[in-house]
Parts: structure tokens; C-alpha cells; sequence
């Protein structure tokens, strides 16, 4: 995991992982081609003395461009946005009032959204949890009503464009939803905006198939009772 200079930003990553599958999406709105370096967390490759180095939190995904090491996939997201998105800054404005829009969408990502899927999954993937209790279930539903009036203002949850907060929080959304369904009467913008990610062009190869592969192995390891 060398930190020397590389042709292609190195991501390193589980293609499981939403927040993953968030730098995935981002990077392929970008048309930007990523080196991919999978980590197995599960076999403590993210607790390596070489890994640590480039992450103390030992936490996925990191990327190395080209010694430039960032961590955490909402601040990969938004650099990879600041220097590879070109003239078009659309998906990250520089206008300072829009991208603290974007930040507040971000920040609901990370502190609402994700550590609710975080309490549904892990605790199947990692301590053998049989049954996902109901109470983590409404919970992660709830979180979801903040999405909906943030549609109202718009087709995107910050405005009229697509933004690497929506890029962020459907990798994270699309995950909650498999097991903590979306009420489409309840949540007509929410459903509505999901449909209009899916059919982005890079949907599917950044973001359906690792989708797919998790919720393969929480389901797979919930039927083992």
C-alpha cells in the first residue's frame, strides 16, 4: 500500500460497503477511472500495520491520490469533486451558500442515515445477530421523513441538480431499504427521487451490483436460525 505516485487515484474498499458504493458513484458521475484495492474487513486487513498507516481510524474507503490520502467517503466524495469534476462544478458548487446546503445533506448522511443502517446490518455480518429487531427497523424508518421534505424543495435533496449528497445518501438509502422499507403513499419525493437515481447511467454497476452482494449475505445469514 504504497503512497507513491500512481497513474490512477487507488481507492481501497469493500464493494459491499455503502459509503463505498457512494466514492463508486461519485467517481463514475465524474468519469473518473479508480484503481480498486478490496479490503476484507472481515479478515482484518483494515487492521494492518500498513493499512493503519494510511488510516488510523481503520475505516473503508480510503483513497491515495497519488500520495494525497483521504479518508471518510463524504470528504473523498467532495475532493474527488473539487479537483476532477473540471468546469462543470454541479455536482459540488464552489458557491458557498449552495455547497453548505450539500454539507447539511452530507452531515444527515452520516449522522442519521448510516449509522441506522450500520445497527441493522453489522450486528448480522459481524456478532451473528439472527433477527433485526423491529425497534432498529422503525427507527432507520424514521430518518427517512427528513429525506422527504428536503424533496419537497426540489428533485434532488439540495435543489434542482444532482449533488454528491444525493450520490452519498443513495448508496445509504437504497441499503435501508431492503430492510426497512420505503411507504411509497408515505413517502411519495423519497420513492420518487430513489427511481430517478436508479436510472442514472453508472447506477448499476457502482451501486446496485454491491447492493445486491450485501444484502445476499444478511439475508443469507438471518435464514440460518
Amino acid at each position: 500500500m504504497s503512497t507513491g505516485l500512481v497513474n490512477k487515484p487507488v481507492l481501497y474498499y469493500a464493494p459491499r460497503s455503502p459509503p463505498c458504493r457512494s466514492v463508486l458513484l461519485t467517481a463514475a458521475a465524474l468519469g473518473l477511472e479508480l484503481d480498486l484495492r478490496i479490503v476484507n474487513v472481515k479478515a482484518g486487513e483494515h487492521m494492518t500495520e500498513e493499512f493503519l498507516k494510511l488510516n488510523p481510524q481503520h475505516t473503508i474507503p480510503v483513497l491515495d491520490d497519488n500520495g494525497v490520502v483521504v479518508s471518510d467517503s463524504h470528504v473523498i466524495c467532495s475532493y474527488l469533486a473539487d479537483k476532477y469534476a473540471g468546469a462543470d462544478d454541479s455536482l459540488y458548487p464552489k458557491n458557498e451558500a449552495q455547497r453548505r446546503l450539500i454539507d447539511a445533506r452530507l452531515y444527515y448522511d452520516c449522522g442519521h442515515l448510516f449509522p441506522r443502517v450500520r445497527f441493522i446490518v453489522e450486528p448480522v455480518i459481524y456478532f451473528g445477530v439472527k433477527q433485526i429487531p423491529e425497534d432498529r427497523i422503525s427507527y432507520m424508518q424514521k430518518a427517512y421523513d427528513g429525506l422527504e421534505h428536503c424533496l419537497a424543495a426540489g428533485a434532488y435533496l439540495a435543489g434542482d441538480k444532482l449533488t454528491i449528497a444525493d450520490l452519498c445518501s443513495v448508496a445509504t438509502v437504497s441499503t435501508a431499504a431492503a430492510f426497512a422499507p420505503i411507504d411509497e403513499a408515505k413517502y411519495p419525493q423519497l420513492t420518487a427521487w430513489i427511481k430517478r437515481m436508479e436510472a442514472l447511467p453508472y447506477y448499476e454497476a457502482n451501486n446496485r451490483q454491491g447492493l445486491d452482494m450485501l444484502v445476499k449475505v444478511v439475508k443469507g445469514l438471518l435464514a440460518e436460525q
